[in-house]
């Protein structure tokens, strides 16, 4: 029998995350911290829309580019927070998350052997999701001496005539690292001079402690070249409703619905009139939560500056991503020592790429409680490594 897999899907490594909550689950009085999904649940008004949707019957599909009433909404959420503007009919996709939207992306505007730059450490899907479109990944490492920061002279020094799209994975799974204004400014100019695209995923939005999130797509020249990412699972703690969008010029959303619409059709009928009414009545909700992210995030990093963990401070997202360098083992060995002999679940950093080596990722959307009892947990497993590296 001939070989009935595609080697490109084989080469894939699968997801570096999954593997430690598949024990966990099984692993009585365990603490995950590894997982980026909200605690909240879903804010009742939110909830209480889908369920008005169901009792009304409206269970057939949309519009294959989604709701025209939630497309509305988007514009106007960009709008408002970002000072966008998007044509609802022309330049606008509903999709089943933010990963779809990722997917779609890139198998509408790359060719074979067209070169996608992706900063790493970061979200997993971005390097598989251009291989599997055709692309070739072009890796640049983040560095913690740089706060995790893309420059734009590292831009510049990968751009090759390959070269087509850069993502821009801000604000940043794992390390909650952001990009302000003169950030993107500078990797702006060297995107209009090389003239390339961007996919800018940000589903963080929300979630920034500096000041409000500023979008590459805001800086003169770069919304036409902008696909920009966005959804409800993280602001919203929407997660297992599975819905997200993109925004960009019209050329490339209507491949993009081209592809969503003989791969997906629409995304969930109710999960969109929930959204609706995110949109429209949610952003008290946002804050809260915002707010109570911000208290976890403070509190973290104040437990890891008296426990002698180095971690640089994040200002967006819900993650931390502290050093475990000095212990002298790789970042698999100590998630998988910590699991097996505390009882507590965190990710490798090497997850999100190879230059994640000597990182943990820890999420923070998880109750204080849970926090403290895994913090007291850390405590206890750094010291007694400290004491074996003494011997």
């Amino acid at each position: 029998m001939r070989n009935p897999l595609a080697d490109k899907v084989t080469a894939i490594a699968p997801s570096g995350i999954r593997k430690f909550f598949d024990v966990v689950s099984e692993m009585k009085d365990a603490i995950s911290l590894g997982v980026g999904e909200p605690d909240f649940d879903t804010p009742w008004h939110i909830r209480e829309e889908g369920i008005y949707s169901l009792e009304r019957g409206r269970t057939f599909y949309t519009s294959n580019a989604g709701l025209r009433e939630l497309k509305v909404e988007i514009t106007r959420y960009l709008n408002r927070r970002q000072e966008l503007v998007y044509d609802p009919d022309k330049e606008v996709i509903v999709t089943v998350g933010g990963s779809e939207a990722i997917d779609i992306a890139f198998r509408a505007m790359l060719n074979p052997g067209e070169e996608v730059l992706i900063p790493q450490p970061s979200y997993v899907s971005y390097e598989p999701c251009a291989i599997l479109a055709g692309g070739t990944p072009v890796i640049l490492e983040l560095k913690a001496e740089h706060d995790f920061r893309l420059t734009a002279q590292q831009v510049r020094e990968a751009v090759t005539d390959k070269t087509k799209i850069l993502v821009l994975p801000f604000p940043n799974n794992p390390t909650g690292a952001i990009l302000e204004r003169e950030d993107l400014e500078a990797i702006a100019q060297v995107v209009l001079e090389k003239d390339l695209f961007v996919v800018s995923d940000e589903i963080y939005a929300e979630l920034s402690y500096k000041g409000d999130h500023v979008s590459i797509a805001q800086i003169p020249g770069m919304q036409e070249r902008t696909i920009l990412i966005n959804g409800f699972s993280k602001s919203y703690a929407m997660t297992g409703w599975r819905l997200g969008y993109a925004c960009g010029p019209e050329v490339i959303i209507k491949q993009m619905i081209k592809i969503h619409q003989y791969a997906i059709m629409c995304a969930p009928t109710n999960s969109q009139y929930a959204a609706v009414e995110a949109l429209k009545n949610g952003d008290e909700d946002v804050a809260r939560m915002r707010e109570a992210y911000n208290q976890r995030r403070r509190y973290l990093m104040h437990a890891f500056q008296e426990m002698g963990l180095p971690c640089f401070e994040p200002y967006g997202a819900f993650y931390v991503f502290p050093c475990i360098r000095q212990f002298g083992m790789s970042s698999e060995e100590f998630a998988t020592r910590f699991l097996e002999e505390e009882k507590v679940a965190v990710v490798p950093g090497t997850a999100f790429g190879a230059c994640g080596e000597g990182y943990l990722r820890i999420s923070y959307a998880y109750s204080l409680d849970d926090l403290k009892r895994a913090l007291e947990r850390l405590g206890r497993f750094v010291e007694k490594l400290r004491k074996e590296t003494e011997k």
